[in-house]
């Protein structure tokens, strides 16, 4: 395959030479989110290489931690699995490729966020010492365990979080969830926290939540977020989650 590069002000692209019109808009989104990020964040990225794959092998070729997180996570999320990040560059597959793995209009959304998910992950890590980049094996570690942070973060700031109710229904009707969400359910239920501390405690709370650097227990770290015991968060939570698998029709007729 030939590839060459499409810049932007803050990006580049590196893609197949036949996609570059792809490539523009993801660098147009992307700006776009970095301008918003600007507003919010500390810190933001820039000269980030945004590198767009034509297939899941070739982005596990290069960046072989998607292989360890898709299997860590559970079925109705490992669709979204579709990225991963590294200093300065992002990882992602292309847009044409994301497109055949929607079963329906939300995924292909919440699909076609996947770039701005994952340049979200690197702007936290730039701004959370205790988070990659790079990918040491304690940063790595902490990834790992507390997958919700991170994962529920690049939901939230990405955008993504509202498209993926579908999928968020399919997995409720299998088995109960954990709060907070585990490494299995990270990559799909973890932007719903972000979500409910957004409504209950506003924008700002989700910042310092996503750039916390004290590594204090989840417990701690939930309960100084909401300000409140964690047991009363949860309810908070699984009330949201019900509201989210609630029996509409659009969402019964996706992801099935």
């Amino acid at each position: 395959m030939s590839w060459v590069e499409t810049a932007s002000l803050s990006f580049r692209a590196r893609h197949a030479e036949s996609h570059g019109d792809e490539a523009v808009a993801v660098l147009e989104a992307l700006e776009r989110q970095r301008s918003e990020l600007e507003l919010m964040l500390p810190r933001v990225p820039s000269n980030v290489t945004v590198v767009l794959h034509d297939s899941s092998t070739q982005l596990m070729l290069a960046q072989p931690w998607v292989a360890l997180a898709r299997r860590l996570t559970s079925p109705a999320g490992r669709r979204y699995v579709s990225g991963w990040f590294a200093r300065g560059e992002v990882h992602c597959l292309s847009p044409h490729v994301l497109r055949r793995l929607a079963p329906g209009e939300d995924s292909l959304k919440a699909l076609l966020l996947t770039p701005q998910r994952y340049f979200a992950m690197l702007s936290i890590g730039v701004n959370n010492p205790l988070l990659p980049p790079p990918f040491r094996a304690r940063p790595a570690w902490r990834v790992a365990r507390r997958a919700w942070h991170l994962e529920g973060a690049a939901q939230y700031f990405s955008g993504q979080t509202p498209h993926l109710r579908a999928a968020i229904a399919v997995r409720l009707r299998s088995r109960s969830v954990a709060f907070p969400p585990s490494t299995r359910d990270a990559a799909l239920l973890g932007g719903t926290v972000y979500d409910l501390l957004a409504a209950e405690r506003e924008q700002s709370a989700c910042v310092r939540l996503a750039c916390h650097p004290d590594p204090a227990g989840d417990r701690e770290l939930l309960e100084t977020a909401f300000g409140a015991p964690l047991h009363e968060v949860a309810q908070m939570w699984r009330a949201r989650l019900e509201h989210l698998s609630s029996p509409d029709p659009q969402v019964r007729a996706l992801e099935d």
